[in-house]
């Protein structure tokens, strides 16, 4: 038995949560999966994983082997590139992905300077309002908005950010401010569903959760559309406080309804890297976490 294929074996099983889709990442058969997880437990005399119809998921034992796993492929990559000279000139493909309008805001000006810095990367960015998984479709680092589940990514805090509501000072003045949530009945709203697609909006009273139906006049696929309706004046919009940063900021959008917020939102770089990271990811997380945690909009709590 290879132990190193065993290993990487093992970490890709977990990582993608079952042995067909290991096989998938690793080009080979489920069969060649499970003969070499199952030489894997004979040779440690200890059951790494329970295997179900359905899912496949880690023993008590397996989840100590699969970070120690981890950890030494991670360090024999580091000792490769470094061997190889790699190690010091980041070089490369490597691939980000944020949501759209963040991409736009944010990952764009990094990308641009990461690229200045390093000529020998090429660099994908994937800018989506969805989650891309990133061992299933191979991307090396992603922007999250909002809490992680518990998987075996690193994340690195970079800010926070609130979810709220604002309209033009035209459309307040002719509608006038709401003051309580249930006020939202008698106004026009705008349904943005990139960030939720639900037609109803949350909040908190009391220190107790509030929802309110809402029919919006106008719902868009895109935050910016969302965004330039607001400024027309069409009616009260929900998005993200980064979003319409600059817009509180000159004046040209108002908060309404501040005192019923929710919770803020962290905002984390994540990526399926150790503490190892290869120069070209590492480079990119040293820029981009820097960068990010000096951006007042996102530290607006």
């Amino acid at each position: 038995m290879d132990r190193l294929q065993a290993m990487n074996t093992f970490v890709t099983v977990v990582e993608t949560e079952g042995f067909a889709s290991a096989a998938r990442k690793l080009n080979v058969s489920p069969s060649v999966i499970s003969r070499v997880m199952n030489e894997l437990e004979e040779h440690l005399g200890v059951r790494l994983l329970t295997r179900t119809t359905r899912v496949v998921r880690m023993t008590d034992a397996g989840a100590t082997f699969f970070e120690d796993c981890r950890r030494i492929l991670s360090e024999i990559e580091v000792a490769e590139l470094s061997a190889a000279g790699a190690n010091t000139t980041p070089r490369g493909q490597l691939t980000v992905t944020a949501p759209v309008l963040f991409g736009k805001m944010y990952v764009t000006p990094i990308a641009h300077d990461y690229l200045t810095r390093y000529p020998a990367v090429n660099l994908n960015c994937w800018f989506l309002d969805r989650i891309v998984n990133l061992v299933d479709e191979g991307a090396d680092v992603a922007i999250r908005i909002g809490d992680l589940p518990s998987s075996s990514l690193q994340a690195i805090a970079v800010g926070k950010v609130r979810r709220m509501l604002c309209a033009s000072p035209a459309y307040l003045d002719a509608h006038g401010v709401p003051q309580h949530p249930d006020d939202l009945a008698s106004h026009v709203t705008i349904q943005a569903t990139g960030l939720t697609s639900a037609p109803e909006w949350r909040f908190r009273v009391d220190n107790k959760p509030l929802t309110v139906p809402i029919q919006p006049r106008l719902v868009t696929t895109t935050n910016d559309s969302a965004i330039s309706a607001a400024l027309a004046g069409l009616g009260i919009v929900r998005l993200l406080s980064y979003q319409i940063a600059q817009e509180l900021a000159d004046g040209t959008l108002r908060a309404v309804l501040a005192d019923y917020e929710l919770a803020t939102l962290p905002v984390h770089v994540v990526h399926r890297e150790g503490k190892h990271a290869n120069q070209k990811v590492r480079a990119f997380l040293d820029l981009a976490i820097e960068t990010l945690r000096a951006k007042a909009s996102l530290w607006h709590a």
